[in-house]
């Protein structure tokens, strides 16, 4: 049998421990996620998405329970380390590229990703070809600002360059942490087009959080609810592909 590419057993997390602030916000939780899956993930706010993005990408600690890459125990590993293997897209376009760098320097930087790096020639212009190819799938005129700094593009496409950023070096696991919301509709749609074809054409394993619940049911082949903190509901295959909004939406008024 497969090892699951991810997996959590028994996870919760505590925050503010030792004050009058203390808080479980994930509670047990238990998830295996395979190679390949797409999943999208719905909740209140304060559900614990962020959360357990943090949890999973190294950034908070797990108070109980484990955390298991391809089968090896990654419980205490550092966030520097998770990102050998896992990559993120923040809901700020501003966060994950460096502004005053040109777009094909931004992607140059992310062909190190996970790896020691020392001083040597950047080499940029062999990558050029590649990196207009990369861009261009984004289908918001990335390509023509290779040389462009990354601080002067628009909001759609300096998150459309952390994507690319994020999967260039096909990561085990990325995480798209509401990469849409902060971008108007038609963009919106646009980069999650992107971001599906990508992960479809590539089989890269991804989970996105998101607040648009026809993005949660149009995407992916699994959804999961989190409410306070645990996995309320788990949908794939034909179970998914029946859920209608109006059900998804009685989640959130439960």
């Amino acid at each position: 049998m497969t090892k699951p590419i991810l997996e959590l057993k028994n996870v919760s997390t505590v925050v503010n421990r030792g004050t009058a602030q203390e808080t479980t916000i994930l509670k047990h939780i238990n998830l295996q996620i395979n190679q390949g899956d797409f999943i999208t993930l719905v909740g209140t706010n304060g559900a614990g998405k962020s959360t357990l993005f943090n949890v999973i990408s190294g950034l908070l600690p797990v108070n109980a329970g484990q955390i298991l890459h391809n089968g090896k125990d990654i419980t205490k590993m550092s966030e520097e380390q998770h990102t050998k293997f896992l990559s993120r897209v923040f809901q700020d376009p501003k966060m994950g590229t460096a502004p005053r760098m040109t777009v094909a320097e931004n992607l140059l930087l992310a062909t190190k990703r996970g790896e020691h790096r020392t001083l040597r020639p950047r080499h940029l212009k062999q990558h050029l070809n590649h990196f207009h190819e990369l861009a261009t799938t984004m289908n918001n005129g990335l390509e023509t600002h290779l040389d462009t700094a990354t601080g002067s593009l628009s909001g759609g496409q300096r998150q459309a360059l952390s994507f690319l950023m994020a999967v260039l070096k096909r990561p085990d696991i990325i995480l798209l942490d509401e990469h849409t919301a902060a971008l108007d509709p038609h963009t919106s749609a646009t980069l999650m087009q992107a971001t599906n074809e990508h992960i479809q054409t590539d089989n890269l394993t991804a989970l996105m959080i998101t607040h648009q619940l026809e993005d949660a049911l149009q995407y992916g082949n699994r959804l999961l609810v989190l409410n306070q903190g645990q996995i309320q509901a788990d949908f794939s295959g034909p179970a998914k592909k029946a859920l209608t909004a109006q059900q998804l939406y009685d989640y959130f008024q439960e």
